[in-house]
């Protein structure tokens, strides 16, 4: 199932016309999966892991946690956490209201842009996620 998450965002992102990584990770933040458009930039894989695994840790999707960043002075050591990547495009994959892993996808000329393509994913096989 991590491998189909990660398959269905690059192609959501694809698309979209989009040259993407996807990553999937368990709840702990532990790499699953890790699938790579051939033209997505060669920042894109660790930028995928990164997003997913902070999106595990945290059970939150990353772009909450840059909006809190960027409004929240209190927040802002969240960037200084090793692993950390606190850029859109991370989000906690969840069966039922528990959180079983992450997605994060980069290389779309917008972490929002990115984002939409997990939930897309997510959604996709959310029928698998019970």
């Amino acid at each position: 199932l991590a491998v189909e998450l990660a398959q269905a965002a690059v192609a959501a992102c694809s698309t979209d016309g989009y040259n993407v990584a996807a990553a999937v990770t368990d709840r702990s933040g532990v790499l699953l999966a890790l699938v790579r458009a051939e033209n997505a930039g060669a920042h894109t894989a660790n930028a995928s892991t990164a997003k997913a695994f902070t999106s595990a840790s945290s059970r939150t999707p990353t772009s909450a946690m840059a909006e809190n960043v960027a409004k929240n002075a209190g927040a802002a050591g969240l960037v200084d956490i090793p692993g950390f990547l606190v850029l859109a495009g991370g989000v906690p994959v969840k069966a039922g209201s528990a959180t079983v892993g992450a997605i994060g996808v980069a290389g779309a000329p917008g972490g929002n842009l990115d984002e939409a393509c997990a939930n897309k994913a997510i959604e996709k096989l959310s029928s698998r996620l019970k």
